[in-house]
């Protein structure tokens, strides 16, 4: 497993693979908008804060850590649905734990409600803070 940075000619291919990964947890909610899922991240895409997840020269995930001044902020963590249930989500979480930890501190996260994201958070040691009409968020301190 590699981890690359993410360059501006990226946002695209990460876009579409973010929209193939929410695509289940969206549909169940009847939410899915394939332009607006795409949208909502380009929007914010910052190449910096991205880093690739590669196995065998394939773009099988990515995840986006933006610091904050007192915790992380993971905004995204996806892996392709046929790599997922595989520790892939566990390797990337560890490693920002590690960076949390290095930098002494909490990660802070938020995931869409009926998303199985939410039991892999629970598992790894996140503790809910609150939650609004479409997500529920997260700290690991």
């Amino acid at each position: 497993m590699d981890y690359i940075e993410a360059h501006a000619v990226d946002a695209k291919a990460l876009a579409n693979l973010r929209a193939e990964a929410m695509k289940p947890s969206l549909v169940s909610l009847g939410r899915f908008d394939e332009n607006r899922v795409r949208t909502r991240f380009l929007d914010t895409f910052v190449a910096q804060d991205t880093m690739k997840v590669i196995d065998h020269d394939e773009l099988v995930g990515f995840y986006v850590v933006r610091e904050r001044s007192d915790h992380l902020w993971l905004d995204h963590l996806y892996i392709k649905p046929e790599y997922q249930n595989r520790q892939l989500g566990k390797k990337v979480l560890e490693r920002v734990i590690q960076l949390a930890k290095e930098q002494a501190l909490s990660i802070r996260l938020g995931a869409l409600k009926g998303s199985r994201s939410n039991e892999f958070y629970l598992k790894n040691g996140f503790k809910q803070t609150h939650e609004d009409e479409f997500d529920i968020y997260y700290e690991r301190i």
